[in-house]
This record gives structure tokens, sequence and C-alpha cells, in this order.
């Protein structure tokens, strides 16, 4: 662990205040003693930095996968108060609602046949790549729509099923979206681009269920073991990051404006209150619907190529959750014994609400809200439950995957795309990506690992384990 760190608990370390100038409250860090040696300063710095923001309510918080990210470090989270807290693209991050879906199927393994011939036709079927076109290309109005209605605008469309959008996130939307705030430029990027996956990390994976931990919320999840399921990870796309970079450059004179003094100036923001704030929240909640529509429509492709392979119906493939890991939101929570109207930002975490919130769908309001948690495209993906202690600890977050320990530009020096897809091969893995170098940059060894970060939040008590999925075939971006 870094000097000036210390243990509070188990899993739990604090950044003190003073560990940088001008910090208002202290770090928080989630780490086990392994994933404490790959801490980096730099990531430990970056969450110092979000403790000196304006309005900060309790800690800074770095979940277990955290590392270096653009001003939060991914895995960070912070909420700020209604009357003094700020908003910043930093703490969203550029691909604004990247978030991950679950689906599962009746399916079993005997019943995939040729596991290539199926991953094959789930590439041809779902593009992928930077730049990537879907074949829904959007009327201006179409897009409109989305940007106000999320996941709601397609189902209504017919690419999926009224229970889609009960399983989701905010139910599928942000209802403080503003469409007339994502601007031209962010709209031509978008409308080629809804129903597909992009590129980096991004994948679409065939995953069965190889162990159950809880029996009764797994039910309650309506997941079986030896079951096929399809695990769903994209975002915003190219709409999204514009987004972000034409709000960055608004809310960096908005910091000067408003007198806020910066210890990083990725950390651009503006009061919650303010113009300039409310203008990047509305657009940000747009293209967070936008990435929720790009998900469903990605969702109902995977339904009708399974439909048509394999002879099962489109109801017959549910949707467990959809969560989001880049997003800002307005919340109520606990803070010093009274119930308060927070804003809460995650970069790269997940929401992981305890039973009992209203904001959960009926079928789930006992067992607490489905956490999804991918694999690094070997390794194990996990379906957890939200948690009383992570509403008391973490405003109900948790991590949302492995946290990378090496740069892309790293990965593709030290490994080939064609010697990890042969050796996962070898292990009935199978990968397809538009190149080697898609394929390198992914590389599971490039990753923390994703039984420890999920131990670690399990004994931290930030969401508790239900199921252990492990991956059959990947579609990377």
């Amino acid at each position: 662990m870094l000097q000036g760190i210390n243990k509070v608990g188990m899993h739990e370390w604090e950044v003190p205040v003073g560990y940088i100038p001008d910090m208002r409250v202290s770090g928080r860090l989630f780490l086990s003693d392994e994933l404490g040696v790959t801490l980096e300063e730099g990531a430990a710095r970056q969450l110092a930095n979000v403790a000196t923001l304006p309005g900060i309510i309790g800690h800074a918080f770095g979940m277990p996968d955290i590392h270096w990210g653009y001003g939060f470090p991914i895995g960070g989270v912070a909420a700020f108060s209604e009357e003094e807290g700020v908003i910043s693209p930093g703490g969203v991050g550029f691909d604004i609602n990247c978030g991950v879906r679950l689906i599962t199927t009746p399916l079993r393994l005997r019943d995939l046949g040729d596991r290539e011939s199926i991953i094959q036709k789930l590439y041809e079927s779902v593009p992928t790549g930077v730049g990537s076109k879907g074949a829904f290309r959007l009327s201006g109005s179409a897009l409109d729509d989305i940007l106000a209605l999320g996941s709601t605008w397609a189902i209504k469309e017919g690419y999926g099923i009224a229970e889609d959008a009960v399983r989701c996130e905010e139910g599928g939307f942000m209802k403080e979206a503003f469409p007339d705030g994502v601007s031209e430029k962010a709209r031509k990027r978008g409308i080629p681009q809804c129903g597909t996956l992009g590129s980096g990390n991004h994948f679409l994976e065939l995953q069965v269920v190889s162990d159950i931990r809880d029996e009764e919320t797994a039910k309650t999840f309506g997941i079986e073991e030896g079951t096929v399921c399809c695990m769903i990870h994209c975002g915003s796309r190219g709409l999204g990051h514009q987004v972000c970079t034409d709000h960055l450059k608004s809310l960096e004179k908005a910091s000067t404006r408003y007198g806020i003094k910066l210890s990083d100036r990725q950390l651009a923001c503006a009061p919650l209150t303010s113009p300039e704030g409310n203008a990047y929240f509305g657009a940000m909640a747009a293209a967070a619907n936008y990435a929720w529509a790009n998900r469903q429509i990605i969702t109902h492709q995977v339904r009708i190529l399974f439909e048509s392979a394999f002879g099962i119906a489109y109801k017959e493939m549910p949707l467990i959750y959809d969560v989001a890991h880049n997003v800002a939101k307005w919340e109520e929570h606990t803070v010093n014994e009274k119930l308060q109207r927070v804003c809460v930002h995650r970069k790269g975490a997940t929401r992981a609400f305890g039973p009992g919130r209203p904001e959960l769908p009926d079928i789930y309001r006992k067992t607490g809200q489905p956490v999804i948690i991918p694999g690094s495209m070997g390794t194990a993906s996990y379906l957890l439950a939200g948690t009383e202690t992570a509403m008391m600890k973490t405003f109900g977050s948790t991590c949302h995957g492995a946290g990378r320990v090496s740069s892309r530009k790293d990965a593709k020096k030290s490994v080939r795309g064609a010697a990890i897809s042969s050796e996962l091969k070898k292990r009935g893995i199978i990968v397809k990506a538009p190149s080697g170098d898609a394929i390198a940059e992914e590389a599971p060894e490039m990753y923390k690992s994703s039984d420890e970060v999920v131990r670690v939040v399990h004994e931290a008590g930030l969401s508790r384990i239900v199921v252990q999925l492990m991956p059959l075939g990947v579609i990377k971006g």
C-alpha cells in the first residue's frame, strides 16, 4: 500500500485529509492487501483531488477495481449536496452510461452445438469496432425520442418487451434528459451508431452459469445453474463522448466564473444549481438514454438470432437487469440521520441498492438490486445483489469490473492478439474481434483478478455474491 494511506477496517483504507492540500473530506478505498499492491499513486491522488470539490459529502470512494482515469479515478464514487455541491464530467466519464446487462436463456451447453458457429453469427449480427455503424440508421426525430425516452423508445418500436424497461436502472431512461442540450456534432455521431458495441473494453459475451452461491436469490433473479446467458457491455458511443467534450469547455470556464479552486483541471465543474451545471446534467442524461436504447437494440438482435438458431421464443430470453457505470444521478440517501437529496457521481462504479429501496422493481425489492460485474474475457463474471451495508457506507455503490493494471498501449507491446485468441480457444473460449490489437488490449492479464475484486466487495459488504458465470465466447469491440 502507498505511504500515507492507512488501514481502518477489513479491506478499508483511508486517504486522510491532508494527503494533499485543500481536502474537505477523507478518501476511502476498498482493497485487499493483494489489490493494494496494484494501487497507482496517480489514482490515489485523483481520489484525493475529488475530496477537494465543494459540497462533497462523506468520503471520496475508491472501489477495488480503481485505476487512473480522466478527472475521477475509474472506480471512483462521490456524492454532493444539492445546495453546495457541483457536477463534473470528470466524475462521469466520456462514455456516458457505459453499462452492462445480463440476459438469460433456457439453453444449456449441449444445446449450443458448434459454439464457434454461433459466436461467428453474433459477430456478424452486432457491429463492433471504432466508428462501427449499425443497421438502425435513425432520423433526427427518432434520435430526439431516444434521447428523451431511452430504452422505452426502443421497446415501443418493437425492439424488446415491456419487462425489459422495468429491469433497467431508472426504468431505462432518465427523466431529466434535455435533448436540446445535445449538440449537432454529437447528434451526427449518434445517428449511425445505435445498435453497435463500439471499441475498447466493450463486449458481447456468451456465458454459462457455473456456480450458484445463493439459491434463493438466484431463483428470484430467474437464473439456473448450467444455463447459457448473454452479457452485453457498451455505452453511448460517439454521441456520449461528444457530449462530454462539448460541456467540458463550458464547465472549465464555469469553474473560474464561480471561483472554484481545482486541484486538477480535469475536474472542471459547476454548481449543481447553476445554468452550466443544469445544462450538462440534462445533456448527460440524454446521452445516458441513448446508451440504454443502444443496449436494448443489441439485446433485440441477440434474441432474434437465438430465436432463429435454436427455436426458442423471444420471451424465453428475459433481461435480468441493466446497470449504468458512468453517470451522475439525483438520489435520496440518509446523511447524518436525515434523508437528503444528493447527486451521486459513479465513474466506473455500479449502483448497488439494498433491499427495500423504492427505485427497485417489485420482484427485486426484497433481495436488493442485481449487480453485474464482468470479468476480463477469459475470467469469471459475477451476478451479485446490493446490500444495506452499501447504502450506509458508499451511497449504495460497488465495483464495476476487474480494473486495468496495464495500459492498452503497453498491452499491445507485450502480447499478441493471435496468441491470446489461441490460448483461450484451448480453454474452450472463442474470441472474435476486428483486429489482433483489439484482443491484445483486452488480454486477461491486463486486468486485476475479477475473483479478488468481487471477493473484496462481498467481504466488505458492498454487494453479495449470488452467481458465478464463466465465458464461452466473446465478441470484442
